[in-house]
């Protein structure tokens, strides 16, 4: 399967794996804090989904936060329904690895979300982050709400002035409404918390968003 596709090249909905109809099952309650996974979650909730390279360490650095009430992690952004592991890693699908954030705002603003975001990861190395090579390694803000869409874009605007100062690349970071979203294989759900000496890829450009988007 892995021959078939070009691992820094999206494919086609044509060419993409067909998928299956049937959902992967994932546990009831997330392991680090008891919470559901999924919806309906608590009706002051907001839901965005951020995509930061490998998925194990970006959904730690999520569930830590306070004001966070739940996290998973899973695929989106592609064309092939319920897609396995395997089937995502091989480029076939076009989907990216990304975390699901169920956050209340009354606790934790978006824009430190965002900030977090930005500042956890090189959003400029298009099909990749930093070793980990392929599609599913791009850089995604999924949103859920129009105010969600404006300040993530806000935030890449001025994030991009202060990579340009720091003679970084341009952001490749994908800004859209969000897809469908498909919960990754139970394994992988808190993956670092079941497994702390687990593989954790995260890595930032050492350069901050500008206080003006800070909360």
């Amino acid at each position: 399967m892995r021959a078939l596709f070009e691992k820094h090249q999206l494919p086609s909905e044509e060419s993409a794996l067909k998928g299956r109809d049937q959902a992967v099952s994932v546990p009831a309650e997330h392991f680090v804090n008891a919470h559901v996974m999924k919806p309906p979650f608590p009706g002051e909730l907001e839901v965005i989904y951020l995509g930061l390279g490998c998925f194990w360490g970006a959904e730690r650095l999520f569930w830590k936060q306070e004001g966070v009430w739940t996290t998973a992690v899973g695929y989106a952004g592609g064309y092939t329904p319920n897609p396995t592991y395997e089937e995502v890693c091989s480029g076939g699908t076009g989907h990216t690895e990304v975390v699901m954030v169920a956050f209340d705002p009354n606790i934790i603003s978006l824009d430190s979300l965002l900030k977090l975001f930005w500042e956890s990861h090189d959003p400029t190395q298009g099909m990749q982050q930093g070793n980990d090579r392929g599609t599913q390694y791009r850089s995604a803000i999924y949103t859920t709400s129009d105010e969600q869409r404006e300040k993530a874009r806000e935030s890449m605007a001025q994030y991009q002035i202060a990579l340009s100062e720091g003679s970084k690349g341009r952001i490749t970071t994908e800004v859209v409404d969000a897809p469908v979203f498909y919960y990754a294989e139970a394994y992988h759900q808190q993956y670092l918390a079941k497994n702390p000496e687990g593989y954790c890829g995260l890595g930032g450009t050492g350069i901050c968003l500008p206080p003006s988007l800070q909360s």
